[in-house]
């Protein structure tokens, strides 16, 4: 079963959420990497083999995240006049609808009315 990291420019509730719906999650605003780099933040995701769920577009760099290197990356990219609810049920929503193979080792990009999904080959 997949293991989550939010990072911490998504809304608290949706480690909530996704925690509701049964996946163990971690918080970066609980586990002590508040305001720390990204590098530290992608080290413990891997290191807890948890993909990381986020709204930096930067992670979506694959030169410095290449595809399969990773337990995989959600961005979340939502115009910031969304709700938290809207944008939580819109997650909660993909991952019911994804498949681990879909998600682990790859980049997924939420956004309104759209999954897109760059695959390790």
């Amino acid at each position: 079963m997949l293991k989550f990291l939010v990072d911490e420019d998504m809304p608290k509730s949706t480690t909530q959420t996704l925690r509701s719906i049964g996946f163990e999650t971690f918080d970066v605003r609980d586990v002590a990497l508040r305001g720390k780099s990204d590098d530290e933040i992608f080290a413990f995701a891997q290191g807890n083999r948890a993909v990381l769920v986020t709204a930096d577009m930067g992670f979506g760099n694959l030169l410095r995240y290449p595809l399969g290197s990773h337990a995989g990356i959600i961005i979340v990219h939502y115009p910031n006049e969304m709700s938290n609810v809207v944008v939580n049920d819109n997650l909660r929503e993909a991952c019911a609808s994804l498949s681990e193979n879909e998600i682990r080792g790859n980049l997924v990009i939420l956004e309104p009315g759209r999954i897109r999904i760059k695959r390790f080959k």
